[in-house]
């Protein structure tokens, strides 16, 4: 794609069968089909919603695959590449190319946190994106990789043709902001569905939000009225949005996503282990908040 990614991305989650624990494509593809009918501007496969470190490299290649069979040339597809050595990253960022992904998001690698200095991780992106067959997108979420990326990295990377964007889970509005003056060029998405309205008054170009994943429709009326100057309407959809992050996505993780997600009629499922699925208890409480919000009337 030659133009720049913008508007409201799913991080779909990851629907494995519940007798064998394989990927599911049916409802994967279902699942977005849902998500594409209700206007979102694309898919983010295999990030950090979808489970992307406990999925094998055959998966991941397949989810790709899968999805690129319906989502059409005009929405993004873009796949979570983040691995822990930069030639497995390039790989991912190769295989995403092949079966027709759009654009790809990459983390730091954080197993070696320590040797992990600005010099290197700069040094690591510069090179996926060199060697990447598709454009590029850095992903900062310390809340996983413990390595927060700073302005002026991004400062340094600013001029590289193939870096297109960046997507931000910091929860910082200050660190947002930061890196929207650091490049202007690039298409920035803030990673919390509870600053969407914010973040787009710093000058964000979109959202890549999980309560999307399951609110898709308040979430998008976010940056669609936004966008349209209502901003009383926009306003009155992150109302409704934040706390759906707040209590779901933050305090309850891929877990209580999945099973938001199963509550509005999808596909979550089962989370893969190690990963625990919620508790009965914690379910129905998942269930009430989307009544309150009046995601889910009955």
């Amino acid at each position: 794609m030659s133009r720049r990614p913008s508007g409201l991305l799913v991080p779909i989650t990851t629907p494995f069968d519940a007798a064998t624990g394989e990927v599911e494509p049916v409802n994967l593809r279902q699942n977005v089909r849902s998500l594409l009918e209700l206007g979102v501007d694309g898919i983010v496969a295999a990030g950090s919603t979808g489970e992307a470190p406990l999925l094998d490299e055959g998966e991941y290649r397949r989810i790709i695959s899968w999805l690129r069979d319906v989502v059409p040339p005009d929405k993004w597809l873009i796949a979570g590449a983040g691995r822990e050595s930069t030639r497995a990253t390039i790989a991912a960022c190769r295989a995403c190319a092949e079966e027709d992904g759009d654009a790809v998001l990459v983390r730091p690698p954080s197993y070696y946190g320590a040797a992990m200095t600005q010099a290197a991780v700069a040094n690591h992106f510069r090179r996926v994106a060199d060697e990447s067959p598709v454009p590029v997108m850095l992903y900062n979420i310390p809340k996983y990789t413990h390595i927060a990326l700073s302005d002026s990295l991004f400062g340094e990377l600013a001029e590289h043709p193939n870096i297109i964007g960046a997507k931000d889970s910091s929860g910082d509005l200050k660190n947002f902001a930061a890196y929207c003056e650091a490049v202007p060029r690039w298409a920035h998405f803030v990673g919390s569905g509870a600053l969407y309205y914010a973040a787009l008054e710093l000058g964000a170009s979109g959202a890549i939000a999980a309560t999307a994943c399951f609110a898709a429709a308040a979430t998008r009326d976010i940056g669609v009225a936004f966008a349209e100057g209502d901003k009383s309407r926009a306003g009155a959809a992150q109302e409704i949005v934040a706390p759906l992050h707040q209590e779901i996505v933050s305090k309850l993780g891929v877990a209580g996503v999945k099973a938001a997600v199963d509550a509005v009629g999808l596909m979550g499922g089962h989370v893969r282990s190690p990963l625990r699925d919620l508790d009965e208890r914690t379910r129905s409480s998942v269930l009430s908040r989307l009544k309150v919000a009046e995601v889910l009337t009955s």
